[in-house]
């Protein structure tokens, strides 16, 4: 795949949207969607979150490889290959639908599609950084993270609301019946993935540029182990570190728990305490207002931080991602059927989730990252974030089969104490304000993970 000659001259704008579109397209549909799927096609819930849950291990232990993306070839050459094995693996997972033990091919391929998209990620972060200078990246930070939500909408919302379209007006199923039926439907979506991905690595070979090699990158993996070991002594170094990683682990416990089991309860069926709904409208009420929700409580979140300041907002924080889950506990006991109640109910979630999670990352910029790692101590704050969602999303369908939706909601409204000890005890190491510097050095041979 040759280099564009004019790509270094073309604006962001025809690169940036589209590569973050791409980056969390495939995320959403790996480590989200995934699980709607399979609880379409009859998984018990245990199952269809445990497996969902395994494939974020790639995203969240990515700071351990990200070094081996800067050693060899472009960024550009690692985000053209991962685009095009991702759009060709998607492919192949509607195609091995079809087998009679697909599951026995389907995981080791997506998990597979997992470290391939990780590394896509590295490698996108990379041109981005690398490419444009720090005024520009701060001009079009804002383009950066629209276009990344956009992905969910996209997968979460319109895709899973196309399932239920094609598996009922197309191919003529009942939308409450799980089972193989939903097979078909499916393949179409993926199929329709791996088109738009494919696509998007073509226009990518035309307008991306390479990305320049980060200043003393490792020329060797003794190299870039050398700089990961001394990363994590560091890390452990630094005050107050424990109680910053019980904070960084704990802060979102009760939503992992939330995140696989919200949509579950939304399409299972009025007999077994969920709220019958179709993908069409699981689709609209999550994958839509409730993203929009999000984008609009993380932009207020931001502006009442800035006001008022991180240290005495951050417990106000954590309630507003913990205490709204109580909604869902609400609408297990009652089980509405109003729709304008059910959407109310996770717009209210997914609003205070985003205004709160706003304190998370700012913490980790501020408190935990700074020193001579800070993108890789940056990086291992949001790994353990990772670390969460993928733990308590494996035990969280195996937990509600056992409770049922009413004590397991109880139980998530449990899980929120540990998170307000964590964030009650959290430590500022760092004066209020003090801002994330990109250190130097071997710092950039692990930049934006």
């Amino acid at each position: 795949m040759p280099p564009s000659s004019t790509a270094s001259t073309r604006s962001p704008l025809l690169w940036v949207p589209t590569g973050y579109f791409t980056m969390a397209l495939g995320y959403t549909m790996l480590c989200s969607v995934t699980a709607i799927m399979f609880k379409n096609m009859g998984m018990d819930n245990g199952r269809a979150a445990a497996y969902s849950s395994m494939l974020i291990l790639a995203y969240t232990i990515k700071p351990l490889f990200a070094p081996l993306v800067e050693m060899y070839r472009t960024k550009k050459f690692f985000v053209l290959c991962t685009q095009v094995l991702m759009g060709l693996g998607f492919a192949g997972a509607a195609l091995a639908m079809s087998l009679p033990d697909f599951m026995v091919v389907l995981m080791p391929m997506f998990w597979l599609m997992s470290f391939i998209g990780a590394t896509q990620d590295i490698a996108s972060d990379g041109v981005y950084v690398t490419s444009l200078d720090t005024r520009t990246q701060s001009l079009y930070c804002g383009v950066q993270s629209l276009s990344w939500n956009i992905g969910p909408i996209v997968a979460s919302g319109f895709l899973v609301y196309l399932s239920g379209k094609l598996h009922t007006a197309v191919f003529g199923h009942d939308a409450a019946t799980f089972g193989p039926d939903w097979m078909q439907a499916w393949q179409v979506v993926f199929f329709i993935v791996a088109g738009i991905t494919l696509l998007m690595a073509f226009w990518h070979l035309r307008f991306m540029p390479e990305g320049a090699r980060a200043e003393n990158t490792p020329t060797s993996v003794g190299g870039a182990w050398a700089i990961l070991s001394d990363a994590f002594i560091t890390f452990f170094r630094k005050r107050g570190v424990w109680r910053m990683v019980a904070f960084a682990f704990l802060f979102r416990l009760s939503i992992g728990l939330l995140e696989k089991i919200g949509p579950f309860f939304m399409v299972d069926a009025l007999a077994k305490g969920g709220l019958g709904l179709s993908n069409e409208r699981l689709g609209i009420i999550y994958g839509t207002y409730g993203l929009a929700a999000v984008l609009l409580g993380s932009v207020l979140g931001g502006l009442f931080v800035a006001r008022r300041g991180l240290k005495r907002t951050l417990f106000l924080l954590c309630c507003a991602v913990n205490i709204p889950n109580v909604t869902f506990l609400v609408m297990s006991i009652y089980l509405p059927s109003n729709l304008f109640a059910i959407g109310a109910g996770v717009i209210i979630e997914k609003f205070f989730f985003g205004f709160g999670s706003v304190g998370f990352m700012i913490y980790l910029m501020q408190q935990l990252a700074p020193g001579k790692y800070a993108t890789t101590h940056y990086a291992f704050g949001t790994g353990l974030m990772g670390l969460c969602g993928m733990v308590t999303g494996m035990v969280s369908g195996h937990l509600q089969e056992a409770l049922g939706y009413v004590s397991y909601f109880a139980l998530v409204m449990v899980a929120t104490i540990p998170s307000f000890l964590a964030c009650w005890f959290a430590p500022f190491p760092h004066g209020e304000g003090e801002q994330l510097e990109a250190s130097a050095g071997t710092e950039q041979a692990v930049q934006q993970v």
